[in-house]
């Protein structure tokens, strides 16, 4: 008999690949959506469409019930919104909502979908899962609310109310990147020749399906109460860029940009953004504050222990590319 598993956030870019694995594992799958999602990176999947929101607790039971396994996914990344509370509503109350209607399942394991943003970081290396890191190392309210309900995961675990781990995928780039991602937007941007210049920051990227398979090899190998980094290539964003434009055939954008003098620009950014209801800012305090710190992270503690082999990166930014060509820009 097949196992059940429940995918939160499944209608979204990582959820949507994880989705599909599971169906190639034969799993009987549910997925949790909010009744106005978007739906388009779940056509034609046989999946149990169960609507709810994790900010209602009543609407988690059904979802829940007679599970095997459940992916917590969904989440609100946003690195700017104009109601701050929204981002702390989803990813901690609506995380702590899961994990206490998933305490009355018995036999029931849980992956905690976190990110690399809740890891510490190192000045001049790289980060791995022991990497000294408190709450005031959070920049913005995304990393806060990550950390925080990650920290919560961990006091379920540890005080034996629930079985599982967790998973900190660093950043995903492919195909179903349809709001895009702020990665997403990077990639977008630069194909359409509206990224003309670079900041000195750094990124790990890893190709998304690359971190969806990493949650059953989580599944399947990781202990209880670990974490586990499911990442790719460190890369400097102005190699990331010349890749892009490589794959693409463009010019690569060439100035690179002392973030001090950008503040003023984030700021107007944010203030555009308040008072006009459908303008999302490209620029934020927030991001600009991330970016003057490299992101760079270790993926060796999941290669050794789950076998976990992610693909090379140029392969990543090609299948990310190629999507984002035939889905956004117009030929």
């Amino acid at each position: 008999m097949s196992k059940t598993i429940l995918i939160t956030g499944a209608n979204g870019f990582l959820g949507s690949s994880i989705t599909k694995i599971a169906l190639k594992k034969k799993y009987k799958v549910k997925v949790l959506v909010r009744k106005k999602s978007d739906l388009v990176n779940l056509t034609n999947l046989k999946v149990e469409i169960c609507y709810g929101d994790l900010r209602d607790i009543d609407s988690l039971k059904g979802p829940v019930d007679k599970c095997d396994v459940i992916f917590h996914v969904a989440a609100d990344y946003r690195l700017w919104a104009k109601r701050k509370t929204e981002i702390y509503e989803s990813n901690v109350f609506g995380t702590e909502n899961l994990l206490k209607t998933a305490c009355s399942i018995k036999n029931l394991k849980f992956i905690h979908t976190s990110s690399v943003a809740t890891l510490g970081l190192k000045r001049d290396g790289v980060s791995n899962e022991n990497t000294q890191v408190s709450f005031s190392d959070m920049i913005g309210d995304y990393k806060k609310s990550k950390f925080i309900s990650e920290q919560i995961f961990l006091d379920y675990v540890r005080n034996k109310k629930l079985d599982g781990l967790v998973v900190n995928p660093s950043t995903p780039i492919g195909p179903g990147d349809i709001k895009p991602t702020p990665t997403g937007r990077i990639i977008l941007q630069t194909l359409l020749k509206k990224m003309p210049a670079y900041v000195d920051t750094g990124l790990n990227i890893v190709h998304v399906d690359d971190v969806a398979l990493g949650h059953f090899l989580a599944l399947d190998k990781g202990k209880v109460g670990e974490k586990y980094i499911l990442g790719g290539e460190n890369l400097l964003l102005k190699d990331f860029l010349e890749i892009i434009a490589e794959i693409s055939n463009i010019s690569p954008p060439k100035f690179n940009i002392n973030t001090k003098p950008l503040y003023f620009f984030a700021y107007l950014n944010e203030f555009i953004a308040k008072l006009i209801r459908s303008y999302d800012p490209m620029l934020t305090i927030d991001g600009l504050r991330m970016s003057e710190k490299k992101m760079f992270f270790s993926s060796e503690k999941a290669k050794k222990n789950l076998g976990y082999r992610p693909r090379n990166v140029k392969n990543a930014i090609k299948d990310s590319v190629n999507w984002m060509k035939e889905n956004f820009i117009k030929t």
